[in-house]
Order: structure tokens, then sequence, then C-alpha cells
């Protein structure tokens, strides 16, 4: 499979944006900040060869290797290639971010065996948080907050208020389906009214191409979808694989990663059982299920 070379887009003076097309599975987004002395980065890549080419990215762009790394969560994607910047870079990121980092370990060779990771090191923060903090890049103040148990219990939002330009990670994904197998439905929702109040111009998504504040309410629109099917499929005895295979997906069946559906069920239906948000499902077994809807074909890491 071949995809389009990583592009940057610069959205305000000192912002950058780091796009991986085509935004699946493992293509995440990164961003940076840099007043031209100092620079702060936005997640890392997947790959160590990724990860190379974001850094060869921050040199070309004409500003210093980042002094400080902030992962919005800890999926691999946006934090395998922490250990490129490090230890020249401090990295921060939620308390549960570094936890859930250090259990997932080598997570993605074991989903994806066949893809070349390269060397990588588990790096997880050095620095943790719990609720927010504010950082200084020059006169850019970034505001680095956790909205909550949402795509994962370690969620974080980094947000320009003085550019109003926000940086959602998996919160939100441009023209692709969400993704709460390690989060919460009700949780994400929540995130959203977040977002929506920080009135931002440009959001970087964690994958896909740049957008607006119009992607809260497709995404919104989605996670009350796959409550309202969860709900339905729970009253009639269904598994979430048969609710989510026998679901009309509507205006998000263009969506990429479709298959994220039946994902999104089993987290849905974890909620309406009582059990707390963001408690570990079986991945593997969801990862059967989305194998299944993904037609029989195991899902492929892009990078």
């Amino acid at each position: 499979m071949t995809v389009d070379a990583p592009y940057v887009v610069q959205p305000a003076d000192g912002v950058y944006a780091y796009v991986q097309p085509d935004g699946g599975w493992c293509l995440n987004n990164a961003g940076f900040v840099s007043d031209g002395g100092r620079t702060l980065l936005v997640d890392t890549a997947a790959t160590e060869r990724r990860a190379l080419a974001l850094r060869e990215a921050v040199v070309a762009a004409g500003v210093p290797l980042p002094r400080t790394v902030v992962n919005t969560h800890h999926h691999g994607d946006h934090t395998y290639g922490n250990g490129v910047f490090a230890p020249e870079a401090l990295i921060i990121g939620h308390d549960n971010a570094r936890a859930e980092q250090l259990a997932a370990g080598h997570q993605l060779e074991l989903i994806w065996p066949a893809t070349d990771f390269g060397a990588i090191s588990v790096t997880a923060p050095d620095l943790t948080f719990n609720d927010r903090l504010t950082l200084h890049v020059g006169d850019t103040e970034v505001q680095v907050i956790h909205p909550g148990v949402a795509h994962t219990t370690g969620d974080a939002v980094v947000w320009l208020p003085r550019q109003r330009v926000v940086f959602t990670g998996d919160l939100v994904f441009a023209g692709g389906t969400p993704f709460l197998a390690m989060g919460s439905l009700s949780g994400s929702l929540r995130a959203l009214e977040l977002l929506e109040s920080l009135g931002a111009q440009t959001v970087v998504p964690g994958h896909g191409p740049l957008t607006d504040a119009s992607a809260y309410g497709a995404t919104g629109r989605y996670l009350r979808f796959v409550a309202e099917l969860a709900r339905e499929g729970r009253e009639k005895g269904l598994t979430p694989l048969e609710t989510a295979q026998g679901a009309d997906l509507g205006e998000f069946a263009a969506w990429r990663e479709s298959e994220r559906l039946v994902a999104n069920v089993h987290r849905a239906y974890a909620e309406l059982a009582g059990e707390p948000e963001g408690v570990p499902l079986d991945i593997m077994a969801v990862l059967r299920d989305m194998t299944v809807m993904n037609g029989g074909t195991p899902i492929l890491c892009h990078a």
C-alpha cells in the first residue's frame, strides 16, 4: 500500500501542523510551535523512519529541534517516536498516559508484526500532569488540558488561545471513524463540549486533514448514533458484532476505518451495563470483531 508523503501546514505564525496522509491506522498528525529560539512538539509518529522524517521537517522549517514534547495520549502512533527526540526533549503527558504507555509496551508490534517499526524504545513522559498545565514558547501560551476519559483515559488537548489553534489528538478523526475501545463514549461527548467552548478557528485532528469546529458536530452525531444503536441492540439481546453488522452507517459510511463501529459498540455496551468509563475491554476480542467487520481481512497499519 502506498500513501502520500507527509506535509506541513502553517495555520498561524510560528505554528506548524505535520499531516501524514492518508490518516488511517498508524498515520497520525503531529505539530510544533516555535518562537525561533525554542520549539515545542505535539506528538511524534509510529515508526522510527517516520519520526526521523518529522525531525527533518522541524529542521526544514528553520526552527530549533524541540526541547519539549507533549503527547496527546499513549497510543504508539503518537508516542513511538518519542525516543527520537529524547533525552534532549522533555516528554510531557497526562498521568494516565504515562501509565498506559508503560503498560502497553510494544503493543503495536504485536498487532502488526509485519510492519517495520524500526528501533523503537518505549519512552514514556518524564513529566506528568493531572488536570491542566500551561507552557510558554516565547510569547505563545500553550494550554495542555485533560478532557477526562474520552479516546483514552489519558488524553490531552493542546490549545493555543492567541492563535486559536487546537491540537485535539484522537478526540477528532477528520474523515475517519472515532475509536473508543480504550476510552468512553459519554466521556467523548463531554470532551467535544470542552473543545467547542475553546472557540478554535483551526482544528488539527489526530488523523486526517486540518479542519474547523464543524468536525465536532459530525463527531458528536456519530457518537450519538452509536449510543442509540447500542441501546437498541442490547435491548434485542444482540452481541456487539451482530449489532454492528446490522447497522446502516448513513452519513458516516464514507469515513475511513468503518470497522471501528464494532469496537465502539463494545464500549457503549460496557457503559450501558454500568461499567466505569475507560474500564479495559478485551482488546483482542475487539480486534477479532473488527476483522470480521473488515470482511475477514485483518486491519492494516498504514505506516
